[in-house]
């Protein structure tokens, strides 16, 4: 089951463990694709739980919309594939672009959130800095394709001494960015351009929907600092420091990642 998401296109998905599991679905960011859940894949079904890894439209297996991708068509995609699974209501997790798109779905479908797994992003809409930058790099991207780019922010994506000292992990992280086709990411660029203020979802969290935020000790993208924002923003929220990683701590240092999941998912 692939469930039609624009243009007649087809997202593509995985769906692990046990059907009766509790359902979770984790989102990734740019420019990446599902595997890199790989590791928090194994531990969740390990531990009983359904786990819904999909490739974002223009990223991975799913094919390419060209234009403009906002938040909100990610978002709309994954309950279009929600409906096709028969989920109802879900753990929703997602990491740097990954997580505002899960804050956009509590925005869009606030029904179908049973919690919140926030990693390494940020809630405050785009600057008009950010907005020039994003979608200059769009046209960069276009232009050049994804190999320099991926080569100029590795270090950033991994925190520096695990792109030396983790070389697998970083084969990995490059071998998807690599991968990624321009016309997605620069689709998704445009779009993350018109980003929304996700504070009042934040803020506006009951406490039937708790929420984990992760970030890595040493995240140039979204510091410690920004986590911490968000920590005070939802009033019913977890913070979860990972020492010794960067912005993508699940990829850096699974198994610390992985423990803070298990750990909130087990007290929901």
């Amino acid at each position: 089951m692939n469930p039609l998401i624009g243009n007649g296109a087809r997202l593509f998905f995985e769906d692990f463990g046990p059907r009766e599991g509790a359902p979770v679905i984790l989102i990734h960011g740019h420019p990446f694709d599902r595997t890199m859940w790989a590791p928090q894949t194994a531990a969740l079904t390990t531990a009983g739980y359904r786990v819904i890894t999909p490739d974002l439209r223009g990223y991975g297996r799913s094919p390419v919309i060209e234009g403009k991708t906002l938040l909100a068509d990610f978002a709309d995609d994954l309950a279009v594939l929600l409906d096709g699974l028969g989920i109802e209501q879900t753990v929703v997790g997602g990491v740097s672009m990954g997580g505002q798109i899960a804050m956009e779905m509590r925005l869009r479908h606030p029904g179908r959130i049973r919690a919140l797994v926030l990693s390494d992003t940020s809630a405050p809409p785009e600057t008009p800095e950010g907005r020039t930058f994003r979608r200059e790099l769009a046209e960069r991207l276009l232009a050049e394709g994804m190999k320099p780019y991926t080569d100029e922010v590795i270090d950033k994506m991994l925190a520096p001494y695990n792109v030396t000292g983790m070389p697998e992990a970083a084969a990995r992280v490059t071998a998807m960015m690599y991968a990624t086709d321009p016309r997605g990411a620069a689709a998704a660029l445009r779009g993350r351009a018109e980003r929304p203020d996700y504070r009042p979802v934040l803020a506006g969290l009951p406490a039937e929907v708790p929420c984990l935020i992760v970030v890595g000790r040493d995240d140039v993208y979204t510091p410690v600092a920004e986590a911490e924002s968000l920590h005070a923003l939802a009033a019913h929220s977890v913070l979860a420091v990972v020492e010794r990683a960067g912005h993508l701590p699940g990829v850096e240092q699974p198994e610390a990642f992985n423990r803070a999941l298990l750990d909130f998912l087990a007290g929901l």
